[in-house]
C-alpha cells in the first residue's frame, strides 16, 4: 500500500518512513504543509500519517481541504500529548484516528493496519484468496501453509491484488499504489513483476483481462 508521511521533524520522519517500508508499504514524505497538500491532491494514497504542527500550512487546514475536494483516504493525525482540543478539531475536520506524541512505533503501525482494514471493508489482519494468505501484521505470505519468499515489490503488488481479490485492476492503478513518488518505473515494470508472481503462484491465479488489467482469483 502507498502511504504519505507528513512530518516536519527530520529524525521522526525518517523513522516513520523506515518502519512503514519495513512493513511492506511504499512511502512518500512531505516536510511542510504546502508539499503535503499538493501530494495528497495529485497522487493516490491508501493512507496518510499527518502531523498537525507544520510549517507553511497547518495539518488541520490540509485535512479540511482534502475532505472538501473529496479526498477520502484514511488519515491518522499525530498530536501533542494532552492537547485534547487539537484531537477533537482533527476528528471534526475528517481524521479517522489520532495518536498523541510521543508514541511507540508498533502502536502507530497497528492503528494504520486497522485504518487500512476498515477502508477495505476487512476485519482481520489476514488477506486470503484460495490457498494464498498474507498477514499484514508480520508481512509474511503463505501458499498452502508454506512460506512464500517475495521481493519487496512483489510483496506490495501481491498485497494490493489480495485487497482487491476478484476485481480487475489496471496497470496504472497498480503502479500508483505500489511505487513511491520518487520511483520512475517504465511501462513494462508491472508486467515483469506480474510474471515473477505467476511463477510462484498456482497457474491462472493471476488472470490477464485483455485491455483492462489483472485480476487475482481463487484457482479452485
Amino acid at each position: 500500500m502507498r502511504i504519505l508521511v507528513v512530518e516536519d521533524e527530520p529524525t521522526l520522519c525518517a523513522q516513520l518512513c523506515r518502519s512503514l517500508e519495513a512493513a511492506g508499504h511504499a512511502v512518500d514524505a512531505a516536510g511542510n504543509g504546502r508539499d503535503a497538500l499538493y501530494l495528497g491532491n495529485e497522487k493516490a494514497f491508501d493512507a496518510v500519517v499527518l502531523d498537525l504542527g507544520l510549517p507553511l500550512l497547518d495539518g488541520l487546514s490540509i485535512l479540511r481541504q482534502w475532505r472538501q475536494t473529496g479526498r477520502d483516504m484514511p488519515v491518522l493525525i499525530l498530536t501533542a500529548r494532552g492537547d485534547w482540543h487539537e484531537r477533537v478539531a482533527g476528528i471534526d475536520a475528517g481524521a479517522d484516528d489520532y495518536l498523541p506524541k510521543p508514541f511507540h512505533m508498533e502502536e502507530l503501525l497497528a492503528r494504520l493496519r486497522a485504518l487500512l482494514r476498515r477502508s477495505g471493508g476487512q476485519t482481520r489482519n489476514e488477506l486470503c484468496c484460495g490457498p494464498l494468505t498474507l498477514d499484514t501484521r508480520s508481512a509474511r505470505v503463505h501458499l498452502d501453509g508454506q512460506p512464500l519468499t517475495l521481493t519487496s515489490h512483489e510483496f506490495r503488488l501481491l498485497a494490493y491484488l489480495l485487497r482487491r481479490c476478484g476485481d480487475v485492476i489496471s496497470r496504472s492503478e497498480l503502479a500508483e499504489h505500489i511505487y513511491s513518488h520518487d520511483s520512475d518505473p517504465d511501462s513494462n515494470t508491472i508486467e515483469v513483476f506480474i510474471g515473477r508472481l505467476r511463477k510462484k503462484l498456482p497457474p491462472e491465479m493471476i488472470e490477464t483481462v485483455r485491455g483492462l488489467g489483472y485480476r487475482l482469483r481463487d484457482p479452485a
